[in-house]
């Protein structure tokens, strides 16, 4: 294999030889995570192991009011951040995995386990070159919670001041799609701004076979269910790629009742800021407009969400070079923006930082989806991801054409 652009300095050799000492333990910790899954804000267990661990390796440790915990390590100098989310969805674990759920219709079906263990790997890491007196600064450990619903925990941990004094600020998701061993980089914007809509009707109701004597609740209902997404997609920019998809269609129990109530619940997604800060006012006004015709009375819930991720270039290429000093030249690939919601965006509002889809993928094996109980990763992918982390962490931390140590 030729040598990498961008050789393993002696920081980044320490690296690699502390995980690769604790990977087995990385994956235990991952595989007692996924069986002991917790919903958004309930992180309870999750909070207390991750917290003994950091402690043992000299982390200063501050566990939050809910749940979830900052760790600090380092004397003095510039501060950059490391950030895994905690949290499991509801939705039953469908392998038969040993290590599959024990709590029944959760499961970490977004792989915030592996990112999990794969922040603690780092940490370890990281402790191991500030013992040595090599960390030319301070890190910063974000375990957060709730990042499955929204708004996402991110906003809480910035309103602790999660981000002060932070100059940079670093991410991993696991990418089912990607085979184990590589990372999907991308400059710019990474994911879409997702937002919940919920559209109640209201109406008389009344019988089938007299629709003209009250309102036709559920005509109008299937109205909105159809009309809102072409409408929207041709008020705003057609390049900010909105999609409004639903999830939630409720309305009447006989076939021969005209419902007096209904309920639709959804997400729009969009791939640009601007057309995401008009949705929200655009959205109400648009539904009023299609079920104006049918004597129904309207109510939207807008819900504002999380903005895109957008990965800062200078943040980018430090991650890049990490990737690469310890996966390989061939460890990152280019990967597209998608209209999946992240909250990591919020953090990305405030300081510069960059987050990678780490590859969970079996090579030659199936290709799962996120947010499904059928998921499986690599074990692989957690050390893996432990060294990058750790080493785009040391690396921002060193002075500007200062090589490290």
């Amino acid at each position: 294999m030729p040598e990498p652009p961008f050789p393993q300095s002696p920081t980044d050799t320490l690296v690699e030889s502390v995980v690769d000492g604790a990977a087995e333990e990385l994956i235990r910790l991952r595989r007692d995570l996924h069986a002991h899954p917790e919903l958004s804000w309930r992180e309870l267990r999750t909070t207390a192991l991750v917290s003994a661990r950091l402690r043992r390796t000299g982390w200063r440790v501050s566990e939050l009011p809910r749940s979830g915990l900052v760790a600090e390590i380092g004397d003095h100098g510039p501060v950059v951040a490391l950030r895994a989310d905690l949290d499991a969805l509801p939705v039953p674990d469908l392998t038969d995995d040993p290590w599959a759920s024990t709590v029944e219709g959760v499961a970490h079906a977004c792989g915030h386990d592996v990112h999990t263990s794969a922040l603690v790997g780092a940490a370890v890491a990281i402790a191991s070159v500030h013992e040595r007196g090599l960390l030319p600064g301070r890190v910063r450990l974000l375990f957060q919670p709730a990042e499955e619903v929204m708004p996402g925990g991110a906003l809480s941990l910035i309103e602790l001041g999660a981000l002060d004094g932070v100059e940079q600020l670093f991410g991993l998701h696991c990418d089912p799609t990607l085979d184990v061993g590589r990372v999907g980089l991308r400059e710019g914007p990474i994911t879409g701004a997702a937002d919940h809509v919920e559209v109640t009707l209201t109406g008389s109701g009344g019988h089938t076979s007299r629709p003209h004597l009250t309102e036709d609740l559920t005509y109008a209902l299937g109205k909105v269910v159809t009309e809102l997404p072409s409408i929207l997609s041709r008020r705003l920019d057609p390049r900010a790629g909105v999609s409004v998809v639903w999830g939630i269609v409720r309305a009447g129990s006989a076939h021969n009742v005209i419902p007096a109530t209904g309920k639709v619940g959804g997400t729009v997604r969009m791939l640009d800021a601007i057309a995401w800060s008009e949705a929200e006012k655009l959205v109400p006004v648009l539904v009023e407009q299609i079920v104006a015709p049918y004597g129904v009375t309207a109510q939207v819930d807008y819900q504002r969400g999380v903005p895109p991720v957008v990965n800062d270039v200078e943040s980018i290429v430090i991650l890049g070079q990490a990737v690469e000093r310890m996966l390989g030249p061939a460890g990152h690939v280019p990967t597209q923006q998608s209209l999946g919601g992240e909250d990591f965006g919020w953090y990305l509002d405030r300081v510069p930082g960059a987050m990678g889809r780490l590859g969970t993928r079996t090579p030659d094996g199936p290709t799962y989806d996120l947010h499904q109980g059928n998921l499986r990763v690599d074990d692989r992918a957690v050390a893996m991801g432990a060294k990058v982390l750790a080493s785009a962490a040391i690396a921002a931390l060193a002075p500007e054409g200062q090589p490290l140590m």
